[in-house]
């Protein structure tokens, strides 16, 4: 093994440092966030002078960061017109018994999650599902869990659903065409068992013909996530939707550069006479974007050591291959639900290489979200706003959906891809 210097071990220090704060969502005794801690991270290796600011500037992936951006703006345009509410308004409307309407809403938030970020399509219809349940007096319990776990699943679909997934697609260079031909299908089944489990599985809750699980909503609970409810504007709703949809045609349909198309696209959408630009800019997961470039950084510097090779090589020593379908996935679950699924994703990115290893890595990064509350931010939006109406759902409750349907996704997603290779 090559001698190290201690700048070398100064970045594996504050590359530790930063992922105990992804694991602990923060740092102790101090407000910080995982956004903050990145940052902060990427300052130390600067200040370490291991990287200058060119090379770090050089070590964020621009392509992905402008992608993530440009649909954040397509999100905000939809959400400011109205349109997420008044779909979900629309779906309540409709006369359905408990278990379709309750298979309505996870086909609605799964198929919206794969264009719009899963988050936003939680902030938009949690307080509509809350409403929703209790006119009907049914639980709202396993609505909001179907609500939370569709947009995870849904989001798996494309390229564009999530923010790993961008980064897959655009550092794997993968088809955006020949990755969804190959992701509905699994996903697809995946809302559906989704379904099933909540309507027959053993400890599906609100099964039992009990109380809804409704409080009086909580006064002391800060509403930061809750913002006033857009009346429905048809003609910015289809702005959106145009812009939307025609980017889905660029990117299956032509070469041009995806995160090219979509900066058009948002460009767009802010030459508006309606929408002021700073509403739109203020519904910007700008933490979001800080959290990637600082993870870029850090991860590049500590690439740059040669440990990570190292222990790579190691591993394949030992047997542990990552480009092993199984193996990756093993890593994929763990990782995701250790660190989250973003700095997961950027972890293992550098040791794969190949289109079937970028679907294995994003369809299971995504779903293992589901696995547990803290395993995506969409589950949180969802238990956080619930709160905030006097609906409470605890990590056991969402175990009891979480744990099940990401083990059976997983299997139904190794099942898909053994079979697809093979065939």
């Amino acid at each position: 093994m090559p001698n190290h210097s201690l700048t070398d071990w100064g970045v594996v220090a504050i590359f530790g440092t930063v992922y105990l704060g992804m694991i602990l969502g923060g740092l102790p005794r101090l407000k910080l966030d995982r956004s903050g801690v990145a940052l902060l991270g990427a300052i130390g290796v600067v200040g370490l002078g291991d990287m200058s600011v060119a090379q770090a500037a050089q070590a964020v992936d621009l392509p992905t960061v402008l992608l993530l951006f440009s649909f954040m703006v397509v999100s905000a345009q939809m959400r400011l017109g109205g349109f997420y509410t008044w779909v979900t308004q629309r779906v309540a409307a409709w006369p359905l018994g408990r278990h379709a309407l309750l298979g309505a809403l996870i086909a609605v938030a799964g198929v919206l999650s794969a264009v719009f970020s899963n988050d936003i399509i939680c902030l938009a219809m949690t307080p509509v599902v809350v409403q929703l349940c209790r006119q009907r007096q049914l639980d709202p319990v396993p609505f909001l869990l179907g609500l939370a776990c569709a947009a995870n699943i849904g989001s798996a679909a494309t390229l564009i659903g999530n923010p790993q997934n961008m980064l897959i697609g655009s550092v794997m260079q993968l088809p955006f065409g020949g990755y969804v031909r190959h992701a509905w299908v699994p996903v697809g089944l995946s809302l559906l068992l989704l379904w099933a489990w909540l309507v027959w599985g053993p400890a599906a809750p609100g099964r039992q013909a009990g109380a809804p699980h409704i409080d009086a909503p909580d006064p002391w609970v800060p509403a930061a996530a809750t913002l006033p409810v857009p009346a429905f504007d048809v003609w910015q709703s289809a702005k959106g939707l145009l812009v939307a949809l025609a980017l889905m045609v660029v990117f299956v349909f032509t070469p041009w550069p995806r995160e090219v198309a979509a900066l058009v696209g948002a460009g767009l959408l802010l030459l508006s006479r309606k929408l002021h630009s700073s509403h739109v800019m203020g519904l910007v997961d700008w933490p979001l974007l800080v959290l990637f470039m600082g993870l870029f950084v850090v991860n590049q510097a500590f690439e740059s050591t040669g440990l990570a090779a190292q222990a790579v090589a190691w591993l394949a020593a030992q047997g542990v291959h990552l480009a092993d379908p199984g193996m990756l996935l093993v890593a994929t679950l763990g990782l995701s639900n250790l660190v989250s699924n973003v700095p997961a994703v950027m972890l293992l990115l550098p040791h794969l290489q190949g289109f079937q290893a970028g679907l294995t890595l994003a369809l299971v990064s995504t779903l293992a979200g589901n696995l547990l509350l803290v395993g995506s931010i969409a589950n949180l939006i969802v238990v956080d706003l619930a709160r905030q109406s006097g609906v409470t759902i605890d990590w056991r409750m969402h175990a009891r959906v979480g744990v099940p349907v990401t083990l059976l996704t997983l299997a139904l997603v190794w099942a898909w891809l053994r079979w697809a290779t093979l065939g």
